[in-house]
């Protein structure tokens, strides 16, 4: 950093991360001139800027990839919070970030509101199946419908042809309905807080704040526990 050039030092957790910042190593820093920096979730995008600036930053690896993801979606270069260039990382607890967190992928998931009354439907259609409707594979969690649970899904929706291009978005719906119901399991895979639904990290056991299941599983969990 002395060299100017910057330094993300990344821990496993905020605590860590809030720790080193406040202590006496950046104590030792800020005497030496250099700017230190801390980025966490609750860090307003102009705090990220500035903090991004330093030369110094002390952050997590989720957030810190969280950043640069919704960096990657952002038009306007001025709404950018990652704005210097990208020089050296230290990462603390490197078993940890680099194979057990690794496993868990980051992913941007948008608010799918507008197929929020499909997602309930859905899942009001899978609380009347029985075992022979559906065939699962446990150790993967995929799960489909039988040709009984088939037929089914097209009495309960009133349709001819739930493989029909037309009724694409439905069957997505179910599917994740379905998967939602049967393979993910409450205090296991996830939990609810607060009437938020939170991811448990199956290596770590930690929950996952901030971060949601990909491709509408998150809200055929939100609708399956009526929040």
């Amino acid at each position: 950093a002395l060299s100017g050039n910057p330094v993300h030092i990344v821990t496993v957790n905020e605590y860590l991360a809030k720790r080193e910042f406040e202590g006496n190593i950046g104590e030792v820093y800020r005497f030496l001139g250099l700017q230190v920096g801390l980025n966490v979730k609750e860090n307003t995008t102009e705090e990220k800027q500035a903090a991004y600036l330093c030369d110094i930053l002390y952050t997590t690896n989720s957030e810190l990839g969280f950043d640069y993801l919704r960096d990657n979606m952002k038009i306007d270069s001025q709404n950018l919070v990652m704005k210097r260039p990208y020089s050296y990382a230290i990462v603390d607890e490197v078993d940890s970030i680099l194979i057990d967190e690794a496993r868990t992928p980051l992913i941007i998931s948008q608010s799918m509101k507008e197929g929020k009354n499909l997602y309930k439907e859905a899942q009001r259609f899978v609380r009347t199946l029985k075992n022979q409707h559906y065939l699962i594979e446990l150790e993967t969690k995929t799960i489909e419908l039988t040709e009984e649970g088939i037929n089914k899904a097209e009495k309960f929706f009133q349709i001819e042809n739930l493989y029909n291009v037309e009724h694409t978005s439905l069957l997505h719906h179910i599917k994740n309905a379905l998967k939602a119901y049967f393979t993910m399991h409450k205090n296991k895979d996830y939990l609810v807080d607060q009437n938020q639904v939170l991811i448990i990290d199956q290596f770590t056991g930690r929950v996952l704040k901030g971060r949601q299941f990909s491709d509408g599983l998150h809200q055929a969990l939100e609708a399956k526990e009526g929040v």
